[in-house]
């Protein structure tokens, strides 16, 4: 080595063999860096400083002979350069990241042979954007389309989680980011997450469905669901986090001493337990995705070991502390069904033994994907595979299971025993039913040996022998050996029949030509799984309030109570500032009236309002209301007697007072028991000329637009609203104003009557009116008007009106 080495030529030899043997050495994995330096999980920078100085000096090569003092030592810097490196050390706390995984920090893989095109134009800008050139290369090396994003990592993200990059070319921040992708490629690619990238550029309707505004993008999808990631991708403790918050709700249940019976004991779920022990606070992410990608077979939890209340689930399973371990266990045993214990378990090894275990010794056929699994389909009668299976009701015997369970412990190759609630699949059990003519409620407790030739088609047959029970048998009269009572005596007697009897009729069917007796369709087995839509909404409720609790526990709840504070004290101020405003202007509005009534001067804040005069239509008024009017202007009259005066005079000034404001609006009534000459006039000038006779009681509650300068006027009666065709409507109107009433006192202007000589085009019958709703339209009328869609009749000139 270089201290040992006296000449020039042992000394460059000495610098040849450290600058070849170091870098394999730093490359090697190191374990746990806080054992390596002898301190706590918790221990702060200056005690990891101060342990690292200790055991540097202790291990040195200069100062230590001991022939592994030069790994040590190497080893020792490691674990020093990862703990004081907050960030390295909050991924290897949260993810077990450790030194064997520093290419996700560092430049350590040569990507060249991604490279597809030798006429780099990057040479032309030396080797720093060489080697960029070289990184964006693995965007392209990965890149897929539209359809393989849609028909592949979409639909495989049921159980595969995936990210997605998206990029384009010549895009300098996609440059920037292409290290932290290949960190992240080389960190979650052996953990089973798909990892691929999309030219936005190339596939733009797939970015724009997806909702990608910029590059480069980071996608999580996920159970079909696509999450995008909006913060930088140059820390990868983030994204990890990002990954793991997006996994479902309560995937990995929690043990502890207190919840771990009720576990490891409730396989109603008709899923294999699988208990994963940390020496950490957080499960591993491997572990998580491997939870995942199982979530419909197998039923995980965490047990953190370092915790005071998990030592007795500890000692159970003879857990090691220092290793990472996995136990599989199924219903028909307390030992496990399987275990391994490893520094940090491969994901390859781990998939490789749920792959053999994760079927129960005797499954339920809870959904369709369990049938295909333990029956699958076999249509070649020299190898084909039989399915004993069990009807029963809810919550079976335990009894019963227990024996067919030992029954599937000795089942040959060919054979797979499970059973089936009748109650949660009704189409498939009266499928069987109905094929063999036998009636369902006869069903309970009997066995079915089934034959799958086709995914939808199976031949079956019934063992004549009921499954027995014994209600009245005690547990202890059950096991072998045991002493039994009279009635366990018969149960056996019983079980052993009915066990001959299936045994017999295995080996029956097995024979490649025995003739199956029943045949029949059958359809999906339907998810027991599967939750209601309202179920679903309140396990999305309690997730992001448990979620949300779970939050301000971590490290970041200091950072949120304060954002919180802050929002909080910055509406306290704003209501603060307020409410000082509200009383400087209440005390304002004090001082001004104070003088006010000082000064004995009353002081209206809101605008005088206008009054509004009625004027009489007469001779005297005449030339003023209608001859002498200014251009621009127009009078509104409206015509009564004077039985109807008061009512229509007050309800004609409540429509009316909107407009009082309006100077080019006068307003007035017009008495038709004195003036209904000059009305006639007015109606006979309109039409051209012609003999008219109109009767004063059916003018009530008509209402003249004038225009005195322009020489039209507009009509408004309740009786004939405007129409297409109006010198039709008013030739009618005119006949109609004529008709004479029978009794003018009792109201004759409620009806009008039409010529018996008009055309049916012509005939109208208007419906019954009181003498208060005359004016009802009338508000309508006025907006139309003022719109001018109301229809103009012209006069040559302003009939005179004369006194009586």
């Amino acid at each position: 080595m270089l201290w040992e080495c006296k000449s020039w030529k042992g000394r460059w030899l000495c610098v040849l063999l450290m600058v070849i043997v170091l870098p394999i050495l730093a490359a090697q994995k190191i374990g746990d860096p806080y054992k390596i330096l002898g301190i706590h999980r918790r221990a702060s920078l200056p005690e990891i400083r101060k342990a690292y100085r200790q055991l540097a000096k202790e291990w040195h090569p200069d100062k230590n002979e001991d022939p592994n003092a030069e790994s040590r030592f190497v080893e020792i810097k490691q674990a020093y350069e990862l703990l004081s490196d907050t960030e390295r050390r909050q991924a290897y706390d949260l993810y077990g990241i450790t030194n064997e995984d520093d290419h996700m920090y560092k430049q350590r893989h040569d990507y060249s042979q991604y490279a597809r095109f030798s006429n780099d134009p990057f040479d032309y800008f030396g080797t720093h954007f060489r080697t960029q050139d070289q990184d964006i290369t693995l965007f392209h090396k990965l890149s897929i389309t539209a359809r393989h994003f849609e028909n592949n990592i979409l639909e495989k993200s049921v159980h595969t989680p995936a990210l997605v990059l998206f990029y384009t070319d010549w895009c300098f921040d996609c440059v920037r980011s292409a290290t932290a992708w290949r960190r992240l490629v080389e960190a979650l690619q052996p953990l089973g997450v798909t990892l691929a990238t999309v030219h936005a550029g190339h596939e733009a309707n797939l970015a724009r469905r997806i909702g990608v505004h910029g590059v480069p993008c980071l996608t999580l999808i996920l159970d079909k669901q696509v999450y995008i990631y909006k913060e930088s991708l140059s820390s990868l403790p983030k994204i990890l986090d990002f990954i793991r918050w997006k996994f479902p709700y309560k995937q990995i249940s929690h043990l502890t001493d207190r919840n771990v019976d009720v576990f490891v004991s409730d396989f109603e779920d008709n899923k294999v337990k699988a208990l994963i022990f940390e020496e950490r606070q957080v499960i591993r992410l491997r572990y998580l995705i491997t939870a995942f990608h199982y979530r419909d077979r197998v039923s995980f939890a965490f047990v953190d070991i370092s915790a005071q209340n998990t030592q007795k689930v500890t000692a159970r399973y003879k857990i090691q502390r220092s290793m990472d371990t996995m136990v599989l266990l199924k219903e028909d045993s307390v030992e496990p069904a399987a275990t391994v214990s490893t520094t940090e378990i491969p994901s390859q090894t781990l998939r490789q033994l749920i792959e053999a275990n994760q079927m129960l010794t005797l499954p339920r056929l809870s959904s369709q994907s369990v049938l295909d699994s333990v029956c699958p389909v076999e249509w070649r009668a020299a190898r084909r595979r039989l399915c004993c299976v069990l009807v029963a009701r809810e919550r079976a015997h335990a009894q019963s299971l227990a024996q067919l369970r030992a029954l599937a412990r000795r089942a040959p190759e060919r054979l797979k025993y499970a059973y089936v609630y009748a109650h949660a699949q009704p189409d498939f059990v009266d499928a069987l039913a109905n094929g063999s003519g036998i009636d369902i409620s006869t069903l309970e407790h009997r066995i079915v040996v089934i034959w799958r030739r086709e995914a939808t088609r199976i031949q079956y047959e019934w063992l004549n022998e009921t499954w027995p029970t014994c209600s009245q048998c005690r547990p202890d009269e059950l096991e072998e050996g045991a002493a039994r009572g009279e009635e366990a005596v018969r149960y056996h007697e019983r079980l052993n029949e009915t066990k001959r009897a299936l045994e017999q009729l295995v080996k029956r069917l097995l024979k490649p030509n025995e003739v199956v007796a029943y045949e029949t369709r059958v359809k999906e087995l339907v998810d027991e799984a599967v939750k209601g839509p309202l179920w679903r909404a309140v396990w999305r409720l309690c997730e992001w309030a448990e979620r949300a609790l779970s939050a301000l526990r971590t490290q970041h709840a200091l950072s949120a109570l304060s954002v919180l504070a802050t929002v909080a004290l910055v509406l306290a101020a704003g209501y603060f500032m307020a409410y000082l405003i509200r009383v400087e202007e209440e005390s304002v509005q004090r001082q001004k009236e104070e003088r006010r009534r000082q000064n004995g001067t009353k002081r209206n804040n809101n605008e005088q309002q206008a009054e509004m005069r009625l004027h009489e239509l007469r001779a005297e008024k005449y030339n003023g209301l209608v001859r002498l009017l200014k251009p621009g202007c127009r009078t509104i009259v409206v015509l009564v007697d004077g039985q109807s005066r008061v009512q229509l005079l007050s309800k004609f000034h409540k429509i009316v007072w909107p407009y009082r404001k309006n100077k080019t609006l006068l307003f007035a009534y017009l008495c038709v028991d004195r003036h209904v000459e000059w009305f006639r006039r007015v109606l006979q000038l309109s039409l051209g000329g012609g003999e008219l006779r109109v009767n004063a009681r059916n003018c009530v509650g008509t209402v003249l637009a004038l225009n005195p300068h322009r020489k039209y006027f507009c009509i408004y009666h309740a009786k004939h609203p405007e129409c297409a065709k109006p010198h039709k409507r008013m030739s009618r109107m005119t006949v109609s104003l004529g008709g004479r009433a029978a009794d003018p006192e009792a109201g004759a202007f409620i009806g009008f009557t039409t010529d018996p000589d008009s055309s049916d085009d012509d005939r109208y019958d208007p419906p019954l009116l009181l003498q208060e709703n005359l004016l009802d339209g009338l508000g309508n009328w006025l907006d139309r008007l003022f719109e001018g869609s109301t229809h103009r009749y012209y006069v040559n000139y302003w009939p005179d009106m004369t006194t009586k």
